[in-house]
């Protein structure tokens, strides 16, 4: 019923408009976000669907579905010594490289965060070997820094100490690969996470700091312990959960710096990743089912571990 004194054809034409405009912004919300839709379906979905169909087939030298074996790619990776010791490699790598990662970036960002000086210098600074490549770094690593030659940048250091040069990359007792690994891995990572708890840091009251001292509290670790910690719970826990699907997911500097240009030759028995297993059966050998059973179980294992730390660590929780 219309309202008493307004005509009613004014008041059809009103919600005629009202319509329209909501139909134009429907169109306009289709139109705009239709081709990231289709992306991520023609891209994301439809090869995951794919790939999961193809880890009960046996593809070998095709991606075509066609000869059923269903658990037997399944069964074969599990049995394989291969496979198994990839999987603790890069469990290892995981467990050493998170909380590595984890306290060197909460240390720069808490070092950045109170700078007076030159803060935004020293945030670009670390956070710009983000924007390289993990390929061009690897090489760096590989052949300029731990090239194993006595003129790499490495070996010239430990020089001035009168120690011999050493192969990083060929030496098993004691591995020193896992130094080459490691450093570079942290090179690259590092300054992201910084920037992220950085991020964290400014979302903390200073009517919390201020009150503390108030208190008798002084700055250092009862703040950090009773204030800056807790408060940066949820930053903690997102920065954990990334280290540890990057840390599973490592592929790039073991390939560039184990690998190289040998092919799946080289080194690549000193640190074989999951990945990088995956990468020999799959793109080497071209046996695309089995490839495709490793990569959906180490998918399982990245989704249990991450759910098993979410809830460990109290993700989610109202604080």
């Amino acid at each position: 019923m219309a309202s008493e004194g307004v005509p009613v054809g004014n008041v059809r034409a009103s919600a005629l408009a009202r319509k329209r405009r909501e139909w134009s912004a429907t169109i306009a919300f289709w139109a705009f976000m239709s081709p990231m839709l289709i992306g991520i379906v023609v891209f994301t979905f439809v090869p995951i669907v794919w790939g999961f169909l193809l880890s009960f087939s046996e593809a070998r030298l095709t991606i075509s579905i066609s000869n059923w074996v269903w658990f037997e790619n399944y069964s074969f990776l599990l049995r394989d010594p291969v496979f198994r010791e990839a999987m603790l490699t890069g469990v290892i790598f995981t467990a050493f490289i998170v909380p590595t990662t984890f306290f060197i970036s909460l240390g720069l960002a808490l070092l950045v965060n109170t700078a007076t000086r030159g803060r935004g210098f020293f945030r670009t600074a670390f956070f710009i070997p983000t924007a390289v490549s993990y390929v061009i770094a690897a090489l760096i690593w590989r052949m300029s820094i731990f090239n194993g030659l006595p003129y790499g940048l490495a070996n010239l250091v430990i020089w001035e100490f009168n120690v011999d040069p050493i192969a990083w990359i060929g030496t098993t007792d004691p591995p020193w690969h896992w130094l080459v690994l490691v450093s570079v891995r942290l090179w690259l990572q590092v300054g992201f996470f910084m920037v992220i708890f950085i991020a964290g840091l400014q979302e903390i009251p200073k009517d919390l700091y201020e009150a503390a001292y108030v208190d008798g509290a002084k700055p250092g670790w009862t703040t950090f312990r009773t204030i800056t910690l807790p408060l940066l719970s949820n930053t903690s826990i997102a920065v954990i959960v990334l280290n540890i699907i990057a840390g599973f997911q490592a592929f790039d500097e073991f390939y560039n710096i184990l690998v190289g240009a040998a092919g799946m030759g080289g080194n690549v028995d000193l640190a074989r990743t999951p990945l990088l297993y995956l990468y020999g059966v799959a793109l080497v050998g071209q046996d695309y089912g089995r490839g495709s059973a490793g990569a959906f179980l180490l998918m399982a294992v990245i989704v249990i571990v991450t759910l098993l730390q979410a809830r460990f660590l109290g993700f989610g929780r109202q604080r």
